[in-house]
Formats: C-alpha cells, structure tokens, sequence
C-alpha cells in the first residue's frame, strides 16, 4: 500500500446491484463479504490506507483510497450506479493535516464538523451526505443478522451479586457518555469507574485500565449504544480480540445489550472467554429505548434478526 493511491485505481464492475463496504480495521468488513458471497451480493470493498486490514481487499473487488480523497470515491460510486453502502469496522478519525483532502472532499468537511462533533453526529451527515448522491447507508445488522446481540449469557462462567452491580454501574455511565456523543464503553470495578471510551476506542481504553485496577475482584466492561443512536451506523461491536484485552487489562467480564450490540463471531467469543475465564452477558433492552431512525432490522435482506 505504498505511495499514493486514487480511488479510480483499477477498474472494478460495480452497480446498482454492488453493495459497497466502507471497510475499517477488524474482521468485521470480512465477515461481511464471505456473507454477500454466501447470499451471491456482488460487492466492492472500499478500503482506506492506514485503516483497513491489507487482508480484508484480498481476493476481491476494491479501491484503495485515502480517506481524504472520500468525497472523489463517493463520486464514482455515484456515477457507477451503487446504491447501497454499509460501513464496518473500526476508523481512527484523523487530524486534518494527516487528512489532505482532496478537493471533493474539502467541499464536504465544512458539513463533516470534524473538529467538534462527536463521531454519531458526524456519522449522521455523512449519511445525509450519501443520500444526496442517492447512496443508501444499511446496517451491518441487515447483513450479518447473526451477529446481532440476544438477551442471555454466553459462556461458563457467570457474574456473582459484586459483578451485576458493576455491570449495572458501568452501563449507566456507557448511556451517560453517549448522550455526549463521546463514546460507547465503560469499564467499573467494585463500584469504581475505571475508565470511559473516548476516541481512543475500546482497545486502548481497555489497555489504559491495566494499570489502573484496584485489589480484589476484577471490574467489568459494559458497551452500549448511545441514546440517538442512528442503528445503520456504528453499533458496538465485540470479538474475541474485545474479550483478550479485557482479560489482559485483569477484567472478569463484559456485557453488551440485546439488539443494541453486534457480537462478532459469537462462537469465538464465548471460546475466547471460556478460556480466559470470563463471563460474556447480553443484557435485556433498555426498558425505555430510544430508537434510531435505521431500526427495522433485517429490511434489507429479508432475514429475521434473531436465531
């Protein structure tokens, strides 16, 4: 991925058929697509340098783009007829002297609020902004339905009356923290608030509490979707590689809510926790949710979101 790189690199098929991939790091994007090829949905991988896995373009239709020439590749899939596009992964926002954008997309950052907005508010107008070019954003739900979060308990172990406590703490503070639009994740032990999620991601948060955990049983970590929450964009997201860095960081356990998280692999992730010793909860919806305009899961390919 060396030297610079022009969305109009090569020139793949795509249409109004093609549902484009906004890949960012993680295995995420590549569950996506081995889904497409299962239901036989042509795609096109957009992948991002510096932010896609090199692995996730392998072996299928892509452009590599920087994601400071975004507003030329938005463009060309325009011009090329898709209309549908799904984002998944992880992106790591970047500053604006690392961004050099294009000029396409210098005509769109003023609209971005880059410099001031949380990541769900900027999310939202680039929605608006792909609407525009007549590109619909799905969720990743409507594709990978399986991977959608279901009330109950993953793994062997469970949490004792400590844990639930921590549990609840840690998902009151996740809420509170989304409300701002900062972040999604909370990390509690023994009442104690660890850590929250900031730009940073889940990962390094969870990194960062290693060296803060108390004595005595170990905290958990609770993801959850933020009140106004647009579901197409962002959900939370666990894997086994969540469940690893929690039990480095001297966690016990982690809860996501049901229908409001994605749980990537659900098998290698209770194999994860299992062996690592910890617990994996999906907590029953919020009683009052606030839902997003993109609810409706499954609309897009006709499957039931549940097992």
């Amino acid at each position: 991925m060396s030297g610079e790189r022009s969305p109009d690199d090569g020139n793949p098929a795509a249409g109004a058929d093609t549902l484009a991939i906004a890949a960012g790091a993680g295995p995420l994007p590549r569950r996506l697509i081995a889904a497409c090829h299962d239901r036989a949905v042509p795609v096109l991988v957009l992948a991002f340098e510096g932010q896609t896995d090199a692995e996730t373009a392998e072996g299928v239709p892509h452009l590599w783009s920087r994601l400071g020439a975004a507003g030329s590749l938005v463009d060309r899939l325009a011009r090329d007829g898709v209309r549908r596009i799904v984002l998944a992964g992880s992106f790591r926002r970047p500053g604006l002297m690392e961004l050099r954008p294009d000029w396409a997309t210098a005509r769109l950052l003023p609209r971005l609020g880059l410099g001031s907005l949380g990541d769900d508010a900027v999310m939202r107008r680039i929605e608006a902004i792909l609407a525009e070019k007549g590109i619909r954003v799905i969720g990743v739900q409507d594709v990978l339905g399986e991977d959608l979060a279901v009330p109950g308990r993953l793994t062997r172990a469970e949490p004792d009356d400590l844990a639930r406590a921590d549990v609840a703490r840690a998902r009151l503070v996740a809420r509170a923290i989304g409300r701002l639009d900062a972040g999604q994740g909370a990390v509690v032990q023994q009442g104690v608030v660890l850590a929250v999620e900031a730009a940073e991601g889940t990962d390094a948060m969870l990194a960062r509490c290693a060296g803060l955990r108390r004595e005595g049983p170990g905290g958990v970590l609770v993801k959850a979707r933020k009140p106004q929450q647009d579901d197409r964009l962002d959900l939370p997201t666990i894997g086994a590689t969540t469940v690893e860095a929690a039990a480095a960081a001297g966690l016990r356990g982690i809860a996501v809510e049901a229908g409001g998280a994605l749980i990537v692999d659900r098998k290698a992730v209770a194999a994860a926790a299992d062996r690592l010793g910890l617990f994996v909860l999906v907590l029953e919806p919020d009683p009052e949710p606030e839902v997003g305009p993109g609810s409706g899961i499954g609309s897009s390919f006709g499957e039931e979101a549940g097992r």
